[in-house]
């Protein structure tokens, strides 16, 4: 059942990446768009999840769980975009076939940027 409350919470957390937002994490551009959908590098996520850290319902300390499969260089991708305290970073793994494969993983300190 979605009540008014989760239907504000929402709405606070999409805010904080809004289609006027744009953060730049290493090389990875993220920019929100007006359908919901977060872009990576200009190319809209496969699969997005976001979890809202702690309680207080203002979208303030949010993480962002996405999926990119395929991207356009081929490869498939999972990320974490992490907003807490007033600080960003993006957690960026290459998926792999193989389990024995071994984890390719990067983190990256964000800014915001004027898109």
């Amino acid at each position: 059942m979605i009540t008014p409350l989760k239907t504000f919470c929402a709405s606070a957390i999409f805010l904080s990446l809004s289609a006027n937002a744009a953060f730049l994490c290493g090389g990875w551009k993220l920019t929100g768009n007006d359908d919901g959908w977060v872009r990576v590098n200009g190319e809209k996520v496969t699969s997005q999840k976001v979890k809202e850290l702690g309680a207080k319902g203002d979208g303030a300390n949010t993480v962002w769980i996405m999926g990119l499969m395929p991207a356009r260089d081929g490869n498939n991708y999972g990320f974490e975009f992490v907003k807490r305290n007033g600080k960003s970073f993006l957690n960026v793994q290459l998926l792999q076939n193989s389990m024995d494969a071994p984890r390719i993983i990067g983190s990256f300190p964000c800014k915001k940027v004027p898109d």
